[in-house]
């Protein structure tokens, strides 16, 4: 099983789009896949996944199983919560024992990859996840402009001293105008590919600000189970990553 970590450098990028919708490209693609949501305090995975009321667990031989969705196990602290609007209100070593445990008591099964979403920055969560998961691959999301890659700056460091193969996406990368078919720059361009240079790292591609994804996210399913350009841009994302991998 190989541990991809889906991180960025803070919050609002579309982190947990990617990371669900590389879990679903990776199964159509035929691989047995887990889905975890590592984030305690946002987890978003159960919305855009249509599992919003889900409330805990099934045990199985002294296991938790994962709940499946279209050939994905997914696990997300979500599950765990008596209501969607109850806070966490835990510090770092209660954060680190329950994603011991998560890591522990679940039954992820014979899978080939584990995509692990995390919280924005490089915090308690993710440290804990590093160490526990010892995830090989890093997944860094960013937009364009250069407040958000300050922060991603932080990210990849972080996982070049965790020692993993990391890879750059640049997400919401620019709006195609659906009247001229001209393309709007609504967060600039290029951020994400320069800064892979800058910092010797691979850089993946560009992902478009699609109104298609929000609303795929908003009716919980991955965008790339339907076809547009879009899903034919992402795929070729993941396929590169397959290669690098």
């Amino acid at each position: 099983m190989k541990k991809i970590l889906v991180l960025s450098g803070k919050g609002g990028v579309g982190k947990s789009t990617v990371a669900v919708n590389i879990a679903y490209a990776l199964a159509i693609k035929g691989y047995k896949v887990g889905l975890l949501d590592s984030d305690i305090h946002g987890p978003t995975i159960p919305k855009l996944l249509g599992l919003e009321n889900v409330s805990g667990l099934e045990v199985e031989n002294n296991k938790l199983k994962p709940i499946e969705v279209d050939g994905v196990k997914v696990v997300s602290i979500g599950f765990f919560l008596p209501s969607r609007d109850v806070p966490v209100i835990w510090r770092g070593p209660m954060k680190h024992k329950f994603l011991e445990q998560l890591f522990n008591d679940v039954n992820w099964g014979n899978i080939d990859y584990l995509i692990i979403d995390c919280p924005p920055g490089t915090g308690d969560e993710v440290i804990s996840v590093t160490q526990l998961a010892k995830p090989e691959v890093a997944i860094v999301v960013t937009t364009p402009q250069s407040v958000a890659l300050e922060d991603v700056r932080k990210a990849v460091n972080f996982a070049k001293k965790a020692n993993m193969k990391i890879f750059i996406i640049e997400n919401m990368s620019g709006l195609r105008c659906p009247y001229c078919g001209n393309v709007i720059y609504v967060f600039s361009k290029g951020g994400g590919e320069s800064l892979a240079r800058e910092m010797d790292v691979k850089f993946l591609g560009s992902i478009p600000l699609d109104p298609n994804i929000m609303e795929s996210g908003e009716a919980g399913k991955p965008f790339v189970k339907e076809e547009s350009e879009t899903t034919k841009v992402f795929v070729e994302v993941v396929e590169r990553m397959l290669d690098e991998i």
